[in-house]
């Protein structure tokens, strides 16, 4: 029994316009349709990654995950009703929009949706990308990853950690508690930043090649209201990435070169670096805090905290030998 992957995520919002222009032609999706109230977007062989519906609210609709093997929705669905989860069972309508075979959905303490699907659909007809990219890093390691802002991050890990088998990949508690969770090589699919807030914090998507993360930037650099997070390489992760306002106004981070570590053998661990080796500056945030996080990059950079060489970074090497 086992969750797999970030599937397909959802966003409430009113300002489909924008989406369209923002994840077609900045980030460089698939706009495959526009039914009624809803925009949905391609990111590879899958028929729907990415699906903003006409609602208020402008924030999380609802994250998918897949799980390997149809009998793990029963499964999941009894362990979380044993916990005091309520749990429904996706009716074909729903299903269909979604594009799968079964579904089950439920939220969690916060009141945020999870959605647990068995056998996506998928397409011959080739991804054809909204402006000219190289692809996204999907397959195996799923669309990205999700970050949630919660109120209490401790008090809510049991319930991805024990109920959901999410692994703990690293967690922070400076300046504020962070946990990062795994459901394969991807070093995290899933984290909560313990900000005493609810919502969507963003998500990430991967691109195949660092120039489309480069030329990405160029063209927020002409819109530098757009910018939340200037270009910067995660210490976790690895990602070489910067992070742009949506239209809804929360973040999505542009990335590439995300770490791939080893289920069998990763150790949990805390982290006390700070989330960024260099770069990252946040402009919207208070002086203060933003200061805060200039000290622990700053101090990383003084100390010579760098990333592993290529060969200790298994994703990076696999891609570079397949090259030779």
């Amino acid at each position: 029994m086992a969750i797999t992957t970030l599937g397909y995520l959802g966003v409430r919002s009113d300002r489909l316009g924008d989406w369209s222009d923002f994840a077609g032609g900045f980030l460089g999706m698939q706009k495959v349709d526009q039914a009624g109230k809803n925009l949905s977007f391609r990111m590879d062989d899958w028929k729907q990654r990415f699906v903003v519906s006409d609602e208020p609210g402008e924030t999380l609709a609802f994250m998918g995950w897949e799980v390997d093997a149809k009998n793990d929705l029963q499964v999941y669905a009894a362990r979380l009703e044993g916990a005091g989860t309520a749990v429904s069972l996706g009716s074909k309508e729903l299903c269909d929009r979604r594009f799968v075979s079964e579904l089950i959905h439920f939220d969690d303490p916060d009141g945020n949706r999870n959605e647990l699907f068995w056998k996506p659909e998928v397409t011959k007809e080739a991804f054809v990308p909204g402006r000219a990219i190289s692809g996204f890093n999907t397959g195996p390691l799923g669309m990205g990853h999700a970050v949630l802002h919660v109120q209490d991050a401790t008090g809510l890990l049991p319930f991805y950690r024990d109920l959901l088998d999410f692994k703990v990949s690293d967690y922070g508690m400076t300046p504020y508690p962070m946990y990062f969770f795994h459901v394969n090589g991807r070093h995290h699919s899933f984290a909560m930043i313990g900000s005493g807030q609810t919502g969507f914090h963003h998500f990430m998507v991967e691109f195949c090649n660092l120039d489309d993360v480069g030329q990405g930037y160029d063209l927020a650099l002409e819109a530098p209201e757009m910018i939340a997070y200037t270009l910067g390489r995660h210490t976790n992760d690895y990602a070489t990435s910067f992070y742009t306002k949506t239209p809804s106004d929360f973040f999505i981070e542009s990335g590439w070169g995300v770490r791939v570590i080893d289920t069998e053998t990763w150790e949990p661990h805390e982290t006390f670096c700070g989330p960024s080796f260099w770069g990252h500056d946040r402009p919207y945030m208070p002086q203060d805090t933003r200061q805060k996080m200039k000290d622990m990059k700053m101090a990383a950079a003084a100390e010579g905290q760098r990333t592993p060489p290529i060969v200790d970074c298994p994703w990076l090497y696999s891609e570079l030998t397949k090259r030779k």
